[in-house]
């Protein structure tokens, strides 16, 4: 008989029981986009190690192509992920799909946490019969970012240049006589305007009856602007996000960009980071305060692993060093209000060139309006950007412009018929399938309406969006 050491025969039988835990660990599943997804993988390592039993498997697309994908995903049940990251301006789409899980009711029941977030974001994230759908991570406290030296280059001071928005414009047209562009395109103006001054019960784009707020003073004034600084030659008309956009910025063309607090990340990070210390951030003009963003989880209906996806979520959400780790390498605003009570809101930013910006950002969340989301929020938000471009490229009149409350009442009231039930919407795909071969794109939030949609096309891939 060979001689076994007890130590071996003791690792043997630990290597057993070993085998089929790791052979058992939990894969939980987690779609995202960038930044957002940045502060998923700086927590993985922490979580796995205080969960050995979870391993996290993260998914990162482009923005866009994030949110069509799960759009798809909950029409389709296929990809679905276990925890799906969603951006502010498509919270409403997702929030009344009816693939979400409810996180306000049992086994969540997570308006129980309201007291501990900054106290607008559980608004943002609920339908309208109250419920909320995803959890707020993050906010984003609009902010006037800006070069000092290329202001000073012109002889201008931040404060003339933001004590209203009209001398705001007059700082572009003397930054102009440097070769230096106000803004990247005039529509920046339009798009943090239309968010001020957003009255009790008010989304972006509707009121909580669903009627149409785009012939308000509101967006006139929006639009107003933004002309003002077209037709001046202060815009670089370049599309935000593109790699020309990008590359104005690193090579100090734009004097300005107005984005939520978390651009401070970006710029740091990738869009100028050899731009260190020339940038600063101030509140917007006309000491105005604007929601640009903010980020949120949730959990689809048909995810495999509900308590662990919630588990992470509150690991994410609630835990202050969490919040705070985000905010320290991302510039991502914390929405748990213990993450914003830290000395860190003090500290000096070196990208800012030792400025203490969270301060001025903690100031604009604490003012910040409330945003009621709509369903139809991000078709609004494309059709008011089109005809955004139809006055600045081809004049067209504003009033004529934002005559399009009567196209966005007729889309909602149609959207609604249609999509109400599965039959109906069913019926229409295969009529449309029967009268041309072109591609399709089934546009509906609704899983049940989408699925009914595809049940008609004998298997043919359709793009889903809504």
């Amino acid at each position: 008989m060979r001689f076994i050491p007890a130590c071996c025969g003791l690792l043997g039988v630990t290597l057993a029981y070993l085998v089929p835990v790791l052979a058992q660990a939990t894969t939980l599943t987690i779609a995202s986009y960038p930044n957002f997804d940045a502060a998923i993988r700086a927590a993985i390592p922490r979580y796995e190690k205080l969960h050995p039993d979870i391993h996290i498997r993260l998914v990162a697309l482009s923005f866009y192509d994030h949110h069509h994908a799960m759009t798809s995903a909950l029409a389709t049940g296929a990809g679905l992920p276990d925890i799906m990251g969603l951006e502010q301006g498509f919270i409403g789409r997702f929030a009344h799909s009816g693939g979400l899980e409810v996180l306000s009711a049992p086994p969540y029941n997570a308006l129980q946490y309201q007291p501990l977030l900054v106290p607008y974001t559980m608004a943002q994230a609920q339908n309208e019969q109250g419920e909320l759908m995803a959890m707020p991570a993050d906010i984003g406290p609009g902010s006037l970012f800006y070069r000092q030296d290329l202001l000073a280059q012109a002889g201008v001071t931040l404060e003339e240049m933001t004590t209203s928005w009209e001398n705001f414009i007059q700082s572009g047209i003397r930054l102009k006589q440097k070769s230096i562009y106000l803004v990247a395109n005039a529509s920046d103006l339009k798009d943090i305007y239309i968010r001020i001054g957003l009255q009790p019960g008010e989304g972006i784009y509707f009121n909580q009856a669903g009627e149409s707020l785009v012939r308000s003073e509101r967006f006139v004034r929006a639009f107003t602007l933004a002309k003002q600084v077209r037709e001046q030659g202060l815009d670089a008309r370049l599309q935000i996000w593109s790699n020309e956009w990008a590359e104005s910025i690193r090579r100090g063309h734009i004097a300005t960009q107005m984005m939520g607090a978390w651009f401070a990340g970006h710029l740091a990070s990738w869009i100028a980071p050899e731009s260190k210390g020339l940038w600063r951030a101030s509140q917007l003009p006309a000491h105005a305060y604007a929601s640009w963003g903010g980020s949120f989880y949730a959990i689809p209906k048909a995810a495999a692993h509900k308590p662990e996806a919630w588990d992470f979520i509150r690991f994410m959400t609630l835990d202050t060093d969490m919040q705070l780790d985000a905010f320290k390498k991302l510039d991502a605003f914390p929405a748990l209000l213990s993450a914003q009570q830290t000395p860190h809101m003090a500290e000096p930013i070196d990208y800012l060139g030792q400025q203490q910006a969270r301060l001025t950002w903690k100031d604009a969340a604490d003012k910040m309006p409330s945003i009621i989301p709509h369903q139809h929020d991000a078709m609004a938000g494309e059709i008011i950007r089109k005809q955004m471009d139809l006055v600045l490229e081809e004049n067209k009149d504003i009033k004529a412009a934002l005559k399009v409350y009567a196209e966005l009442k007729s889309l909602a009231d149609k959207y609604q018929s249609l999509h109400a039930s599965p039959d109906a919407f069913a019926a229409a795909v295969k009529a449309v399938r029967s009268a041309s071969k072109r591609p399709l794109v089934l546009l509906t939030s609704d899983p049940a309406v989408a699925a009914a949609g595809l049940s008609v096309l004998s298997g043919e891939t359709a793009l889903i969006g809504g």
